[in-house]
């Protein structure tokens, strides 16, 4: 018997591959993805620009979210894909229109969540061994 704790895990799980699966849908088969989305394949006016814009609403709470909770390890591993969408970005905007600044933009974007991401990897693991140490020391009190 899976405990509620498991259920839930397994409920995110499933719901994190669905979101990665509809992403990955847009990347590969863009006309058919943006029919079952809900869109016309012929976007006009600010559709897509709303749908990026939730996205990036939600994606950036998420991350304020983590780091005042102080889920280090959790807002680290945000921050690397981070790189890997910036990145991305970066490589779409390039094949594009070109804009330099645009791409130069996502590409230092991605170096920064880079960055970030060791910083933030460090305070988890500062934090696991000062935690481990605290441990240790109220099991084995000198004297």
């Amino acid at each position: 018997m899976l405990t509620r704790k498991r259920r839930i895990a397994i409920l995110a799980i499933l719901a994190g591959f669905l979101l990665a699966l509809i992403g990955f849908r847009f990347l590969v088969v863009p006309d058919s993805a943006i029919r079952t989305f809900g869109l016309s394949p012929a976007i006009t006016g600010h559709q897509l620009h709303g749908i990026i814009g939730l996205r990036d609403l939600w994606l950036g709470v998420l991350a304020v979210a983590l780091a005042v909770l102080s889920e280090w390890r959790a807002l680290a591993l945000w921050l690397f894909l981070g790189v890997l969408v910036c990145w991305g970005d970066a490589l779409i905007v390039a094949t594009s229109d070109g804009n330099t600044l645009a791409v130069a933009f996502h590409a230092v974007s991605g170096v920064y969540c880079l960055a970030l991401g060791i910083a933030v990897w460090r305070l988890f693991v500062t934090r696991c061994s000062r935690e481990h140490d605290e441990l240790s020391s109220a099991n084995h009190p000198a004297g």
